[in-house]
């Protein structure tokens, strides 16, 4: 018997508004933003993602195992093909996001996103 279901994962951010706006870039959906210290971004098809606000954030350092390590981070299916990863990726870099590690032999590229939160773009296994 399960406890509780899932609802969101709320990451802290210098400014919520903001930070929604561009995984809304990412995954799609409207951010809520009638409280400009909390916003949520109904993600379709998936959990929410919810903004809180942190005015003295210090953010996470990737690669980093000590106390400003990433702690957690959010991994997208950017496509099957590296065409799409690239399409992806300069979405990505449209948005605000930089790049931290991008490297065509690993199924993944890492990002940080306007408050320096490490997520990255996987390439899907075609199967």
């Amino acid at each position: 018997m399960t406890v509780a279901r899932f609802r969101s994962v709320v990451i802290d951010c210098p400014d919520p508004r903001a930070l929604a706006r561009f995984y809304a870039g990412i995954v799609g959906g409207t951010p809520e933003d009638d409280d400009p210290e909390w916003v949520v971004l109904p993600v379709p098809g998936g959990p929410r993602l919810a903004f809180q606000s942190a005015p003295g954030l210090t953010p996470p350092e990737w690669p980093r195992a000590d106390r400003n390590s990433q702690q957690f981070h959010l991994d997208f299916d950017g496509g099957t093909t590296w065409e799409e990863i690239d399409a992806a990726e300069a979405r990505v870099l449209e948005l605000g996001g930089r790049p931290l590690h991008a490297e065509d032999k690993e199924d993944f590229r890492v990002y940080a996103d306007p408050a320096g939160h490490p997520f990255c773009l996987c390439r899907i296994d075609p199967m």
